[in-house]
């Protein structure tokens, strides 16, 4: 792949996406270079990386949030990454692995050090996986800190850990699980450094320590501005620039003309408009490739009782007008969703449709509901730009319009995001906007770690298909609180196939399921858009795992 040509056509990268994500992954990558083999590019000048808003948290256990992982994936590494632009597991801070029953061996890179000049080994992840997940380690930071990756990631899977000498460890698990591998690339397995943990605590969420290719220098909060430098001990190949500096802006179209002229090397969260501004100037360039993520709107059934009425929902999801929503607001960079997951997935159900626009069809179900005169409900949305979704605020005004045609008040609440990733998290909104970008690539990642409320099958009340917030052990991703056992148990069985076609059947039913129960209103699967100067150089653009910001030069 040239530096120009950063794009991957859908083909390929359903091919990346559905043939690595669909095994299990069970032979690692042997990497036969140790890191003191491996020799450092050099480079030289300041990475200017424009977005639509600053982070929240430093800290990879305490945040659920991509523009908080865009910073922290730079500083720290995990034992298995993934490769630029692909789905593919390649060598991390690991260079051997093995998947086997329920039973993970794990070989570590020696001669890696942190930022502060400690040798990485077995300790450092142990204390990375205690801190993250049990409550009676001694530097547990607390339940209202670490995030809800921390069971679902690892929490819900590890029975135990045991360490052969500093470079060896083996992972035990409490069943089998086939995304564990790929679990272990995602952002929320990064690795910190034991004495970070005794030493900094949650002081890490304004002060990161990792192994990572870029070292954190300062953060001013004021200017919404991080700044990153070069590790010039880094243990694989690059950085190839000096600094990075991460910067918030928060209008699209303001973002893309600071690339053009000059003010940013790369930019991201763009609409329409924006992406149009910058495909059409000499100075910059426009990349793009499939997504794997979501977009939608969830219904809160613990807190509004209308939502808990299937027809009720299924109304709604009539009433939106979806299709306009994608080609008019998002015009054309997003397709029209019928599902959790896109169609460059394995397990993709190719028979569903998405639900079209009849208001008829939608009044006649609210009739049936005991709803026919309407009720009101309000719409929490986040106000920046997200790449499923570049224009929140607009499709939540359609929204508002769609519903009132049906009776159906809407009253909009519109937030910026870290504040409104607090407000739905604590499950205070009626329904929401939303949606993810894969973590690893595996169905499991959108159907478990979204609509699966995490608890135990005897703990769905007989006859309901939701639970409380306050459930022992509730999923907060699960911001529908949607607990319907006959998914759950779907689900749950696909996490302990490791065979690829039998895995792909369930999700086809878990798809059929969900699209009946319409937890959600699905909205679209969208494309990653990016715009980059033109003195940038091997820039990816990368559905998961990114941005792989080592790996990018700047010329004169």
């Amino acid at each position: 792949m040239t530096s120009n040509d950063t794009s991957v056509s859908r083909r390929s990268l359903l091919k990346a996406a559905g043939g690595a994500a669909a095994s299990a992954s069970v032979a690692g990558y042997v990497d036969t270079g140790g890191a003191e083999e491996v020799q450092q590019e050099g480079g030289g000048g300041t990475l200017t990386f424009a977005r639509g808003n600053d982070s929240g948290t430093l800290d990879p256990q305490n945040t659920t949030s991509g523009e908080d992982v865009k910073v922290t994936n730079q500083i720290y590494d995990r034992l298995i990454e993934f490769e630029p632009g692909t789905s593919e597991l390649i060598a991390g801070l690991a260079t051997e692995w093995e998947l086997e029953g329920q039973q993970t061996t794990v070989t570590l890179r020696e001669g890696v050090t942190f930022h502060n000049g400690n040798e990485f080994t077995a300790d450092d992840f142990i204390a990375t996986y205690r801190r993250f997940t049990d409550s009676d380690y001694e530097y547990y930071p607390g339940d209202d800190y670490v995030s809800s990756y921390g069971p679902f990631t690892l929490g819900n899977w590890v029975e135990s850990i045991e360490k052969n000498g500093d470079y060896e460890m083996t992972i035990q698990l409490q069943q089998r699980y086939a995304p564990f591998l790929r679990n272990l690339a995602m952002f929320a397995s990064s690795v910190l450094s034991e004495q970070a943990i005794q030493e900094r605590g949650t002081d890490l969420s304004q002060n990161p320590m990792g192994t990572g290719p870029f070292v954190f220098e300062n953060w001013d909060q004021g200017n919404q501005r991080i700044r990153l430098s070069a590790n010039e001990n880094y243990w694989g190949e690059g950085p190839n620039v000096d600094e990075v500096v991460f910067t918030a802006i928060g209008q699209n179209t303001t973002r893309a003309q600071t690339l053009i002229s000059g003010g940013a090397d790369i930019i991201d969260g763009l609409g329409a408009q924006a992406a149009q501004i910058v495909d059409g100037a000499e100075q910059a360039e426009l990349l793009e490739t499939s997504g794997i993520n979501i977009g939608y709107m969830a219904f809160n059934m613990a807190r509004v009782e209308a939502f808990r009425n299937k027809q009720v929902r299924q109304a709604i999801s009539y009433a939106i007008n979806t299709e306009a929503i994608v080609n008019t607001i998002f015009r054309g960079i997003a397709v029209q969703a019928s599902q959790p997951i896109p169609s460059n997935l394995f397990g993709y159900n190719e028979e569903l449709d998405p639900y079209p626009h009849d208001p008829e069809q939608a009044q006649q179900l609210l009739n049936d509901a005991g709803y026919g005169d309407g009720f009101t409900f309000e719409l929490a949305t986040f106000q920046n730009p997200r790449a499923y979704n570049p224009s929140p605020v607009q499709a939540a005004q359609t929204v508002k319009s769609n519903l009132s045609e049906v009776g159906i008040t809407v009253n909009i609440n519109q937030q910026p995001f870290n504040p409104f990733l607090n407000y739905t998290s604590t499950g205070k909104h009626d329904a929401c906007f939303l949606g993810w970008m894969t973590d690893n690539a595996d169905p499991d990642n959108f159907y478990y770690a979204l609509l699966h409320p995490g608890v135990s099958q005897d703990d769905v009340p007989d006859g309901q298909d939701w639970v409380s917030w306050d459930t022992e052990g509730f999923n907060t991703l699960d911001v529908a609180a949607w607990a319907n056992t006959d998914f759950m148990e779907v689900t749950e069985q696909a996490q302990q196939t490791y065979e690829q076609q039998e895995r792909a059947d369930l999700y086809k039913q878990a798809a059929q399921i969900a699209h009946d129960e319409a937890p959600w209103v699905f909205i679209d699967h969208a494309k990653e858009l990016r715009g980059i100067g033109n003195n940038v150089e091997n820039f990816v653009v990368a559905p998961i795992g990114g941005p792989f910001l080592k790996q990018v030069r700047l010329s004169n």
